[in-house]
């Protein structure tokens, strides 16, 4: 269905990651592998089709001269309809690395983001803390001088991909108040920083990150010292669109499969899809599907169109598309009955 907003090219792309879901992410979409593991595999298989490209400008082997967020929406959905877990993975090249595109040295730029295009570093955004969730602000997590070197102290909480990053942007306090926060490019090999695996209810390679005098050369800086928090609020402008698109494809494979089942399942002597009411519960899916879509879509055209910041349009786009998800996958679990809740 062509959709407003997008062009051609970007209907183009989403039948090329469906296609590369079929060959690539079906045969491994129910495995149960160690998360560690898996994530990478889905990565290298990302970064072999040219996907994680999308995810850095073309200046660094990136796909397109600038971040197309229409790109990265599309991407998001058709992965997402198929895998969690490789939506989640693509995104995190984009997020991790991205702070570093706008506001790295030039040689922060090369070392890194090149890698991160072809799949090849696993990139990672620590900013949340066990006291500083919404309210970033509040982050407690201490870099101070120290002749040639910064020297970090202090625990992030929920990152993902703490477990495998290969380059991870910290956001750490290096003054007071909302301005005396500073980013940092920090690499897996820095000495003094420790992984506490996360469990997560679905597989995710969640963790704590702790830094115990943890020791950054003094170019690790990413900018400005005290324009941290700045970058982060940049960052999450380009991508909270994106978070929606994640949530419509979850949520678009959950009114397709209610859709096939409620065609197949029998019940008093026809189609249980012949219902009234059951056409209903589709109907309500399929009205708050496209409403948000249309929102997501917007937010990433405007973006696109070279809006400098899009803060009300993404929060809208994200909050209604994954609140409607919500309730699209919970009627599409009820029209499933039992089995909606049966694994596989």
């Amino acid at each position: 269905m062509k959709m407003a907003f997008l062009e051609p090219e970007h209907e183009e792309l989403a039948r090329r990651v469906r296609a590369f879901a079929d060959e690539a992410l079906a045969p491994i979409e129910h495995r149960e592998d160690d998360v560690d593991e898996l994530s990478l595999q889905i990565l290298s298989r990302l970064g072999e089709a040219g996907l994680t490209a999308h995810a850095v400008p073309a200046a660094y082997g990136g796909a397109k001269e600038k971040l197309d967020v229409r790109s990265i929406c599309v991407i998001r959905e058709t992965l997402a309809h198929r895998m969690g877990l490789a939506d989640f993975m693509f995104a995190m090249q984009g997020l991790g690395s991205h702070p570093i595109y706008l506001a790295g040295t030039e040689a922060q730029k090369q070392t890194w983001l090149p890698k991160v295009a072809r799949g090849e570093a696993v990139a990672a955004f620590a900013l949340t803390e066990p006291e500083a969730g919404s309210d970033a602000a509040a982050i407690a997590c201490e870099a101070r001088r120290e002749g040639d070197h910064w020297v970090v102290n202090g625990r992030k909480r929920f990152i993902s991909n703490a477990s495998i990053f290969h380059v991870m942007t910290l956001f750490a306090r290096t003054g007071e108040g909302p301005r005396g926060i500073s980013a940092f490019v920090v690499s897996r090999d820095t000495p003094g920083v420790r992984i506490i695996p996360q469990q997560t209810i679905c597989p995710h390679p969640l963790g704590e990150v702790i830094f115990e005098n943890a020791r950054l050369p003094a170019d690790a800086l990413l900018g400005e010292e005290g324009r941290g928090m700045r970058l982060a609020l940049g960052t999450l402008d380009v991508f909270r669109a994106t978070v929606g698109a994640a949530a419509l494809g979850m949520a678009q494979r959950a009114q397709d499969e209610a859709v096939a089942h409620v065609k197949r399942r029998r019940q008093f002597g026809a189609p249980l899809g012949d219902l009234q009411g059951v056409q209903f519960l589709l109907a309500d899916n399929e009205a708050e599907l496209q409403a948000a879509r249309l929102l997501v879509h917007r937010a990433a055209w405007t973006k696109d169109q070279g809006a400098e910041r899009i803060t009300q349009e993404a929060a809208l786009a994200k909050m209604v598309a994954t609140e409607n998800a919500q309730r699209v996958i919970d009627r599409a679990l009820q029209l499933h009955g039992g089995l909606g809740v049966i694994k596989g």
